[in-house]
């Protein structure tokens, strides 16, 4: 297995295509519930291979990754040859951008000398999507990139 295993409820929310991806194989709902009683670890297997193909997909569209932490914000642009970078750092321990007050902190104090701002670009290893999906083990989330394009029309006006 090249990624993780999907959990009950994403196989759940997933029924329709994995009998789609079952009859693909050739596989009956008879015959997956006599797998499932007297094959589990074939059924293992196929629900790997299912949800292999399923983070492929996912991972394959993703185009925008963000990651907070206590002090750090991480925005990540997924183009096709390498992803780049927009971090925000807050030097205050006394402030939390995972909270809402702490972001909102943020929001209003962009200019503050506790605020840095960097940007860096670097290439994919060998396998791109086995590079984001890292990045989501880390704690990214796939987004639409609002707040990247946001910070990098603050980044590029402060550059100027």
């Amino acid at each position: 297995m090249k990624y993780q295993r999907l959990s009950k409820e994403q196989l759940e929310e997933l029924h329709v295509e994995f009998i789609n991806f079952l009859a693909t194989q050739s596989i009956t709902a008879e015959e997956w519930s006599e797998i499932k009683v007297n094959k589990p670890e074939v059924a293992e297997e196929e629900i790997d291979v299912f949800s292999d193909l399923v983070w492929e997909k996912v991972l394959g569209n993703a185009q925008y990754l963000e990651h907070f932490s206590q002090d750090q914000i991480h925005l990540f642009e997924l183009d096709e040859n390498e992803m780049h970078l927009i971090a925000i750092k807050v030097n205050n321990d006394s402030i939390d951008l995972t909270t809402q007050e702490g972001y909102s902190w943020l929001r209003d104090n962009l200019m503050n000398d506790d605020v840095v701002f960097y940007n860096a670009s670097k290439g994919y290893s060998e396998d791109r999507n086995l590079d984001k999906f890292q990045l989501i083990q880390k704690g990214a989330n796939i987004t639409r990139g609002e707040l990247y394009h946001y910070f990098e029309k603050l980044v590029n006006a402060k550059e100027l």
